[in-house]
């Protein structure tokens, strides 16, 4: 409901944003439908050799980004330069992204829950072992170990970018040891976007060398599944946390409002946890290669030692 004072101004009786009517969700369900279709008819190797179609298809997908940088940029003007985003607000927004990375770890959940029904109990039809024949594993101290300690590192730089965008908690802290807070959280915030953008050429190097692929049973396509699901996820918070450097360099975050970069935060401490369990349980637990520091020449199955006959 909203009431006109004695200056004609309107006015809400309630701290919550009512949207203004936009177009861009139905343009981004338009072109994301449009795109899967595309995708459908690629894994099914329905290809069309008429140029128009290819000319669609990448329309279609420059115009589904441009819609989704178009609705952001909505939001952030609303957030930013006219006040929209009240307390009530940002504490429903903060809800929704603790709903959303909770629905991410179910998703991932039930990725871990097929990799790890199928690797307690290998089946008989992949001879009750796992990995099983004709897979060879990646050494887990190598690119894996090394990935792990870089996520570590982007963990440590974002909780720095995130403390030194509040400051100290005494306010007179700053006055008698002067210190550029917005220059350390500009420096960890690249800090981080590097650490991500390392994480991914690394992961890719890792692809390509692969000794299996995603149609090699069911370890290709659970190791593939969840390592490729993470890495997207990576892709995506390494875009959101750039997104939050722009902003920043802009000085649209202050003290007291920062959601924007609070939630980039979240999500990429959600990916270093997710990427810990992966290590773990694939690179690890699930190759066999226990406190193995060399590069093991075969890590298929245990063999009996054989009995020479007898003169």
């Amino acid at each position: 409901m909203k009431l006109k004072n004695s200056t004609n101004i309107i006015a809400e009786q309630h701290p919550f944003h009512i949207v203004d009517p936009s177009p861009w969700p139905f343009f981004i369900s338009m072109f994301l439908l449009n795109n899967i279709l595309w995708v459908v008819n690629y894994l099914h190797d329905i290809v069309f050799n008429c140029p128009f179609f290819h000319i669609m298809k990448w329309v279609s997908i420059i115009m589904f980004f441009a819609c989704i940088a178009f609705w952001f940029n909505d939001i952030v003007i609303e957030a930013t330069f006219e006040g929209k985003h009240t307390f009530a607000v940002r504490r429903g927004l903060q809800i929704g992204m603790v709903l959303f990375i909770i629905s991410e770890i179910m998703l991932f959940f039930s990725f871990f829950w097929a990799y790890f029904h199928f690797s307690i109990n290998p089946s008989i039809f992949i001879g009750e072992i796992w990995p099983y024949a004709g897979i060879k594993p990646f050494h887990t101290w190598n690119i894996p170990f090394l990935n792990t300690l870089i996520l570590l590192a982007s963990g440590v730089s974002v909780t720095w970018a995130h403390k030194a965008i509040i400051g100290p908690e005494d306010k007179n802290i700053d006055i008698m040891e002067p210190i550029n807070y917005r220059e350390h959280s500009l420096n960890a915030l690249i800090v981080t976007i590097f650490l991500g953008i390392v994480f991914t050429l690394l992961q890719r190097y890792e692809y390509i060398h692969a000794p299996f692929t995603i149609a090699d049973g069911v370890y290709g396509s659970t190791f593939f599944m969840l390592t490729g699901l993470h890495g997207s996820h990576v892709l995506v918070g390494t875009g959101f946390l750039f997104v939050c450097l722009l902003r920043h360099i802009n000085y649209h975050f202050t003290r007291e409002h920062h959601l924007g970069l609070e939630a980039a935060i979240w999500y990429w401490h959600f990916v270093d946890v997710v990427w810990l369990f992966l290590f773990v349980s694939v690179y690890y637990w699930g190759t066999g290669d226990w406190f193995n520091f060399v590069e093991p020449e075969s890590l298929v199955s245990f063999k009996l030692p054989t009995i020479p006959p007898t003169v």
